[in-house]
Parts: C-alpha cells; structure tokens; sequence
C-alpha cells in the first residue's frame, strides 16, 4: 500500500522497539507497519487474542522485501482480553516463556491493548515490556478523553521506570492536543501518521 508521508525521527534499525498505545485501537499495527516499511525491522506480536491476527496485517501492509514476521509464543482464538481468552483456552500466560526472537536487525514488539491489560490474575501487560526490557513507542490517536489517557499512561510508565522512546500520534490531527501531551507529558514526538482509516 501507499504510505502518506511521514516525518519520523531517527530509530535504531539494530535496535528492538515495543510498540504500546493509549488505546485498543489506536492504531498499534499501523504505527508497527509503518516502521518496518521505512527501517526495514522484523516484526513480533508475542500475545494475540483473535483469529484475525495483526501479524497477518502486518503481512498484507509491508511490501518491502526481507521482512521477518514471527509468530505468536501464544495465540488466543479469542478477540477478547488477553487473560480472559487464555483461561477460555484453558491455558496461563506465562512471562518466562515469552523470549524476543533471534534476528540479525532490530524488530518491532508489538504490545496487546493498552499498557494495563491483563495478561493473567497477576501481571499486566506493562509487566511483559519490563520482562522484555525494551524501549517504547506510544502510539496517541485523538477523541475525547485521549489527553487524560495520553498523560496518565506516559505517566504510568515512567513510574516503572521504563524508557519511552517517544511518542507516534496517529489519526486525524489536533495541535492543540499534540501540543499540550508532549508538554506535560516531557515527550518526544517520532512522527505523526494522517487519519487514514486503518486502525
């Protein structure tokens, strides 16, 4: 497909990168496409809930050759919380079984959700990046309430002390809400994607 031109700052094509956002759908594939069409990074889901899966997007989006797409440590038939489609699988979420693939470039994580969805009755999915250890992307799209969501999750994740690489706002664009995120939030802005109805 066509991607629409986008200012996005330097990554570390070497680098591993976990894409997180604000929002179920705020457009997490999308961002995580973009990236491994233009830096040419393998890509990652560890935890899929549904049969529709984002790797599969993600197949469909990225037309630049030599991309890796690795599969999912657990693949849920259900398009539903993480931890409630693996008890319907009659299986746990495991962290320690969760280890990020061997490839000779970086390759972009891509997170279930927002950064406190479930993942089983004890961690969250904030749990599975300090498991990975890897830098965020937080990927910001615009509706009322997104500022509040916005700050309280770039908040919440550097209370535990996880490094956010910066900050993809996704969809149609509101200055005045870029504006006062990346003020209040002390962030970065990689790039901005125009509305383009992908999720």
């Amino acid at each position: 497909m066509a991607y629409p031109t986008l200012l996005i700052m330097n990554l570390d094509p070497n680098q591993n990168y976990f894409v997180t956002a604000i929002h179920t759908d705020s457009g997490k594939t999308y961002a995580s496409a973009y990236l491994c069409e233009q830096f040419g990074f393998d890509y990652w889901k560890p935890i899929q809930a549904g049969e529709d899966t984002d790797s599969n997007a993600i197949k469909n989006l990225v037309k630049r050759k030599g991309i890796k797409i690795f599969p999912e440590t657990y693949a849920l038939k259900t398009p539903i919380s993480p931890h409630k489609a693996a008890e319907i699988d009659g299986i746990k979420i495991d962290l320690s079984k969760i280890k990020i693939p061997q490839s000779n470039k970086g390759i972009i994580v891509e997170g279930a959700g927002g950064v406190l969805v479930p993942l089983n009755q004890e961690q969250t999915m904030t749990d599975l990046m300090l498991h990975l250890g890897l830098p965020v992307i937080l990927v910001i799209n615009f509706y009322l309430g997104s500022i509040n969501h916005s700050l309280l999750t770039i908040e919440y994740l550097k209370s535990k002390n996880i490094v956010i690489e910066g900050v993809i706002f996704n969809g149609k664009q509101t200055e005045s809400s870029k504006e006062i995120i990346t003020q209040l939030g002390r962030i970065k802005i990689l790039g901005e994607i125009p509305y383009n109805g992908i999720k």
